[in-house]
């Protein structure tokens, strides 16, 4: 079996685990392994660090309005991040695609 699909398939079930806990990583509500976890995959996956991102900009701009966002918008807007996050383009390693 070839290595890097190996390593390709064991990559994208570390995303898998960790997409779920980004929200609570980013509102600070991970015990101190889980975050670790999430913040050491963040910086090797650049899928995982770009719906990060995204989501933290997200939060920042819907904080600006003063009052509690729709959650059907919030919803709306997560699907959308993970389709993005998604999109083929290689191994979503690293920028070459």
């Amino acid at each position: 079996m070839d290595i890097d699909f190996v390593n390709r398939v064991r990559d994208r079930i570390e995303c898998m685990r960790v997409r779920p806990l980004l929200q609570s990583f980013l509102d600070g509500e991970l015990d101190k392994p889980q975050r670790q976890r999430v913040a050491a995959h963040l910086e090797a996956c650049r899928r995982c660090g770009l719906a990060a991102s995204t989501y933290e900009s997200l939060k920042r701009r819907l904080g600006r309005f003063g009052q509690p966002a729709d959650p059907d918008a919030v919803a709306r807007l997560t699907d959308f991040v993970d389709r993005l996050a998604d999109a083929p383009d290689g191994d979503g390693r690293d920028g070459t695609g």
